[in-house]
């Protein structure tokens, strides 16, 4: 099997088959497994006993409502939370014991900084090379974020300082941080709250692109929206726990029809600091880092995508 840094790797959202193999037929070997899972923040327990298993080339869309364990979950499904108790496997591997964390992409909830040097598109994006050890950009790596660029439509802005950009552009360079990494898996924490129905459909025309190609995905979501067309089975979670798993179910009365923008008051960006999204030693912590020493890992701006044209 190829992986990230070799010289070979196939373009983003390709998904070989475990152990380089082709596929044989049969039932897709699972990608993300959690059994049981118990997360405590502090003194007060968030997920309760959660079973999820996401198979290679699926896309699995996580839904509920606010306060219901979404985003712990993800988090803790790639190693930014510890688990309290139960079982994660990423890519067949324990969390604690070899993950290859270069095949899998992370884009967090969109965040942003309270203070940081400017950095431009290319340089966030090119963070995302840096995980584990690897503490400087490979050979390439400027090819390697146009292409990433490229793939969410944001080539042009390559140079462009992230906070010229408008909100849903800096959510696009988000997913390309993620997809830089020519990922087999990528997990996204709300990738379209909080932008436009420009912004949406262009992220949704890029996932279509890479779900065609292979890639796995696993998605939390406020509602199905411009992606509902791509979700195969939606997970819905409540108080911590699954109530669901299964046919993702019907759009609310109003959510799908035009006009509907699908932004919500709750989705807009929050002010975090590096160590609140990722712990130090944690998997994502130098992609959420520096790139050349400029890039803080937030952004902020506007919403409107006509504002960064």
């Amino acid at each position: 099997m190829t992986h990230a840094t070799d010289t070979t790797t196939p373009r983003a959202g390709t998904a070989p088959a475990a152990g380089g193999a082709p596929s044989t037929g049969g039932e897709a070997s699972p990608v993300i497994e959690a059994h049981d899972v118990h997360v405590r923040l502090g003194a007060s327990p968030v997920l309760r006993g959660v079973d999820l298993t996401v198979r290679r080339g699926e896309v699995v869309a996580l839904l509920g409502a606010n306060g219901s364990g979404k985003s712990t979950l993800v988090r803790t499904l790639v190693g930014v939370l510890p688990v309290t108790a139960g079982d994660v496997r990423l890519l067949g591997h324990p969390l604690d014991a070899g993950v290859p964390w270069a095949r899998v992409g992370y884009v967090p909830q969109r965040v942003s900084a309270a203070a940081g040097v400017p950095s431009t598109a290319e340089e966030v994006v090119a963070s995302g090379l840096l995980h584990g050890r690897r503490l400087r950009l490979p050979r390439g790596w400027r090819a390697r974020a146009r292409e990433a660029l490229d793939l969410v439509g944001l080539a042009d802005r390559a140079k462009r300082p992230t906070h010229q950009l408008s909100g849903g552009q800096q959510q696009r360079v988000l997913i390309a941080r993620a997809l830089v990494r020519r990922p087999e898996v990528l997990v996204l924490d709300e990738p379209v709250a909080g932008v436009d129905r420009p912004s949406q459909e262009a992220f949704a025309a890029t996932m279509t692109r890479l779900v065609d190609d292979g890639l796995t995905v696993l998605v939390v979501l406020h509602e199905l929206g411009e992606l509902a067309p791509l979700v195969q089975r939606a997970v819905v979670l409540r108080h911590g726990t699954v109530v669901h798993d299964g046919a993702p179910p019907a759009p609310q009365p109003g959510h799908g029809v035009p006009g509907h923008d699908h932004v919500h008051p709750h989705a807009r960006p929050r002010t975090v600091h590096t160590q609140d999204v990722c712990p130090p030693g944690g998997p994502f912590e130098a992609g959420l880092g520096t790139a050349g020493g400029r890039f803080d890992g937030g952004f902020d701006g506007t919403d409107d995508e006509r504002t960064a044209q």
